[in-house]
């Protein structure tokens, strides 16, 4: 079931994706891009995943839309025009098919929300039935991504710190 703003979302994350590839300026892009991770952002909300619209709307939306920015504006002007060649005959083949088929591939996964799906028939129950006893934390999700996936958490912020460290470095003046 598709409610009536889930097409419209849908439609400007893929506009705003088009737009920040097809556009020849350096900042439109980066806005646009910007766009597109708030969009998304809004999109994980929708479907219920909290955690990681947070994540897309401060990385996505809004840390690599400064660190885009900061580059630009230390760019010479000279260089903020794409000068791109127009995309080979094999990338307007391979692409369009692929996405093809990707779609036809998605026709195997559950429904959104199917309480008969694997990930809710078999993982779900083991977590909101042993959580508390295993993490004694009061919070489903909370005993899930810092006990249950803890290693997986924290290898995912040490790459989000060396991303951060290594924009840090590539963007420091030099004295």
């Amino acid at each position: 079931m598709i409610f009536s703003f889930e097409i419209p979302l849908l439609l400007l994350l893929l506009a705003t994706a088009a737009g920040a590839i097809m556009v020849k300026d350096l900042m439109s892009s980066i806005l646009l891009l910007g766009t597109y991770g708030f969009t998304l952002a809004l999109i994980w909300a929708w479907l219920g995943a909290v955690d990681v619209a947070f994540v897309e709307a401060v990385v996505g939306a809004g840390l690599a839309t400064v660190l885009f920015l900061l580059t630009l504006f230390r760019t010479a002007p000279k260089d903020t025009r794409l000068r791109r060649p127009p995309p080979s005959l094999t990338t307007l083949i391979v692409f369009p098919l692929l996405g093809v088929l990707l779609l036809y591939a998605a026709e195997d996964l559950p429904e959104f929300g199917d309480p008969n799906s694997p990930a809710s028939a078999h993982i779900s129950p083991i977590y909101l039935k042993q959580s508390y006893q295993d993490s004694h934390t009061p919070n489903v999700v909370t005993s899930v991504l810092m006990d249950y996936r803890s290693l997986d958490t924290m290898i995912e912020t040490v790459v989000i710190f060396s991303a951060g460290i290594a924009c840090a470095l590539l963007l420091r003046r030099e004295t």
